[in-house]
Formats: C-alpha cells, sequence, structure tokens
C-alpha cells in the first residue's frame, strides 16, 4: 500500500519538477483538476471505510448474539432428562470451542469449512438428542423451550458466518487505492510545478495510506491488527467449566 501510494507521489513530483518551467500555463487547469479528483477521492475513501466499519461491528454483533445463544440453550439442556441431558451439555461445550476456534479462521479457508463441518454434525447430534427428550415428555415446557433455544442457536451461527464472508467488494477496494494514488499524484504534480508545498503532500499521502490500511484491517476479521474479540465465547467457555447449575430432573 506505501509503495503504490507513495510511489504515485513521487512520480507526481518528479514530472512537477521537470515541467516547473511552464508553471504559468499548468498551474489554472491543474489546480481545478486536482482539487475536484481529491474530493471524490475523499468521498470514495469516506464511502470505503463506512462499509468496513459497518460489516466490523455486525461480525462483534454476531458473536455476542451467538454466545448469548449457546448459553441459553447450555442452561436450558441442564433440564433435560438423561441421558439426553449429559450428552447435549458435552456437545454443546465443543460446539463453543469450535466456536471460539471460529473466530481466528480465515473466512473461506481450509479450517473455516473444517469447522464450519463440525459444528453442522454437532448441530445435527444436538437436534436428534432434543428431539428424544421431546418425545419422551411431549407434554413437558422443558424440551420445547430447550428446542426453541437450539433453533435460535444454529441461526445465529449461519448469521454469524454470513457475516465473516461478506467483505467489502475488491472493485471498491481497487477503486479506493487507485484514485488515492492517481490524487495524491496530480496533487504532488501541481504542487511541485508551483515548487512549494513537498512536505505537505508527503504529510498527505502518508495520512491516505493509513486511512486505506485501516479500511483494509477492518475488512479482514481475523487478520492484522483489528479483529474481531471473542472474549463473549471465551467467558462462556469458562462457565461452562463450573458444575452445572441445575440437577437433572428426577425420574417418574
Amino acid at each position: 500500500m506505501f509503495a503504490v501510494v507513495f510511489g504515485a507521489t513521487a512520480v507526481g513530483l518528479g514530472l512537477g519538477i521537470r515541467h516547473r518551467h511552464r508553471s504559468e500555463s499548468l498551474r489554472e487547469p491543474f489546480a481545478v483538476l486536482q482539487a475536484a479528483l481529491l474530493g471524490v477521492v475523499g468521498l470514495l475513501l469516506a464511502f470505503g471505510l463506512s462499509l468496513a466499519v459497518g460489516r466490523y461491528q455486525g461480525r462483534r454483533a454476531d458473536v455476542v448474539v451467538e454466545a448469548n445463544a449457546i448459553g441459553t440453550t447450555y442452561l436450558r439442556a441442564q433440564t433435560l432428562a438423561e441421558p439426553m441431558r449429559e450428552r447435549s451439555l458435552a456437545l454443546l461445550v465443543h460446539y463453543t470451542d469450535d466456536s471460539i476456534e471460529l473466530t481466528k479462521a480465515i473466512p473461506g479457508s481450509a479450517d473455516q469449512r473444517r469447522l464450519n463441518a463440525q459444528e453442522s454434525e454437532q448441530e445435527r447430534q444436538l437436534w436428534a438428542l432434543a428431539g428424544q427428550a421431546l418425545a419422551r415428555a411431549p407434554t413437558d415446557s422443558a424440551p420445547r423451550l430447550y428446542v426453541e433455544s437450539l433453533n435460535e442457536m444454529i441461526d445465529s451461527r449461519g448469521a454469524r458466518v454470513a457475516g465473516l464472508n461478506n467483505r467489502v467488494p475488491t472493485a471498491v477496494l481497487v477503486l479506493e487505492v487507485a484514485s488515492a494514488a492517481l490524487g495524491l499524484a496530480l496533487l504532488a504534480f501541481y504542487l511541485a510545478v508551483l515548487g512549494r508545498g513537498l512536505l505537505t503532500v508527503l504529510l498527505a499521502a502518508g495520512l491516505v495510506t493509513m486511512l486505506l490500511l485501516v479500511t483494509f484491517d477492518l475488512d479482514r476479521p481475523t487478520r492484522g491488527m483489528i479483529t474481531v474479540p471473542a472474549s463473549p465465547l471465551t467467558d462462556l467457555r469458562a462457565s461452562m467449566a463450573l458444575p452445572p447449575a441445575a440437577a437433572a430432573p428426577s425420574a417418574r
């Protein structure tokens, strides 16, 4: 990113210095052109950053929603009759571990596909156990509430995976980089022709590059300095290490 932006800026400076003798004829047209282009660049950078921030906030919210759904399912699983209770609780612990690992998996990678397959299989097993609990006690409220929370948990995982794969369109990112490089090149050319403001254009190139880096970083939920925290899931997993709060219901 630095190479592209600063390279374009250096090219603009070099061309401006070479054509400094034509400053009187180039000053007015290039002043209008670079001002208009910089305005467009600012809009594109703001648009790309808003897209990345919105997706990042959505991914953070998805983690909280999934952690709450798993926690509710885990609590309601404690009210099931044995042996569905013990088997469901064990599966939910493994399910939470995989959800935490999903936070570190690169979207679209083999690790993410493996974790998705494991969680899908665990969901099938949990649903089968829920069906058995409901068949044994069709009139009890506990199995029905558990089935409801289990369905919400499955839905929340699907929404979270979709959010991880929901990236800013590549065309938008490429357009941002290209327009920033062109805009700074014209700005550097204009200032070099005038023979002043060279430090200013270098500072502008640095700031624009940092803004582009933040946009790209926000769009990569598992890489870079800005990542989606898994603290709601890790806190939930720590609570699962404690003995279940509710004892198994007594046999009739």
